[in-house]
């Protein structure tokens, strides 16, 4: 098996967010969180992993502060998975991830789930970057440059 380098002191944001993601499972961890899934029990249903694996990317999630562990909602014993505002803050990476896969993972008419706006009912719209004077940008358009 091979060790995991951690990224946790790298200078490049995107190394760090994926030393506290870890893994693809992860991601579909947070993503059934915002579709409402909050229990173990629930998570490992819908994902089908493997418990131990669950148990740790869980583990990892909320050492990380991306999930809050807390008594359950309806009072009995079990504890319930929350996301964090760190960890709301991943929505847009989850939209910006299925827009991706809508666009070249998918004939087109080829059926896949959708994400509407809960109040329209209408798709939302594909995620842009803009400059602070609102210009849209592309990869084109930016530069990575040393930490101040």
């Amino acid at each position: 098996m091979v060790k995991r380098t951690s990224m946790q002191g790298a200078e490049c944001p995107v190394a760090r967010s994926l030393d506290a993601i870890g893994d693809w499972w992860s991601l579909l961890i947070v993503r059934d969180a915002f579709d409402g899934i909050r229990r173990f029990g629930e998570f490992q249903r819908n994902l089908g992993m493997a418990k131990n694996i669950l148990s740790a990317r869980l583990r990892t999630l909320v050492a990380h502060g991306i999930f809050d562990l807390v008594p359950a909602s309806d009072g009995s014993a079990y504890q319930e998975y929350v996301l964090t505002e760190k960890g709301k803050g991943l929505f847009p990476l989850i939209i910006g991830l299925r827009q991706w896969g809508e666009a070249f993972f998918f004939e087109a008419g080829e059926a896949h789930s959708r994400v509407v706006d809960r109040e329209q009912g209408r798709p939302v719209r594909t995620l842009e970057l803009r400059a602070e004077d609102g210009r849209l940008l592309g990869p084109e358009d930016c530069v990575r440059v040393a930490a101040e």
